[in-house]
């Protein structure tokens, strides 16, 4: 009778492992994505910042595609510029990250993930400085070996999420910010 419960128990066991695995397969992850924005106007200094610490998941059997990134992370060419992103425009202290969680539209990934890039859309909601807004763009996804390299871009406002820009620095930046973003996912 022994043997018996200490059998079940070991399949039970097994029937966890064999499942958590097998949903692991499809996840992928990157903890060295890269998001980089500019915000720069002509004839002025150049507004612009990179983020190379990004952690991004992206599941192959639901599309569905996730990143966060520490506003903190974001790296300026000038540091008076980024002491002044983090304290007076995105008050880092107070909202330290920005989230994006959507997913890849009418795109089979089992099928067709392979080394031949592909445009895919990607609808989902950014929320960045207390507020969300719904972002839709166009990415563009491969695999090659075992990593999943999705690029794309897209642009948002800092009204957007009412981030107020000062009168005195208004004309040196932009309305329309461009973000870009850099993930090379490994599997989970």
């Amino acid at each position: 009778m022994k043997t018996y419960k200490i059998n079940q128990l070991l399949l039970i066991c097994m029937c966890l492992l064999i499942c958590s695995v097998s949903f692991s397969q499809d996840k992928y992850i990157d903890k060295n994505g890269t998001i980089v924005f500019e915000a720069s106007e002509k004839l002025f200094e150049e507004v612009k910042a990179t983020n190379k610490s990004t952690t991004a998941i992206y599941n192959i059997e639901t599309n569905e595609i996730a990143a966060l990134a520490l506003m903190k992370g974001f790296r300026f060419k000038n540091s008076l510029m980024e002491e002044h992103f983090n304290e007076n425009y995105m008050e880092s202290d107070s909202y330290p990250k920005a989230i994006f969680k959507g997913k890849i539209i009418d795109f089979n990934a089992k099928e067709n993930l392979n080394e031949i890039a592909v445009e895919v859309n990607v609808k989902g909601v950014l929320e960045l400085h207390g507020k969300q807004k719904t972002i839709e763009a166009i990415f563009t996804i491969q695999k090659i070996n075992n990593i999943i390299a999705i690029t794309g871009s897209f642009t948002v406002s800092p009204s957007d999420f009412d981030i107020e820009i000062p009168k005195i620095v208004r004309n040196k930046i932009a309305k329309v910010v461009n973000v870009s973003l850099d993930f090379k996912l490994v599997q989970k």
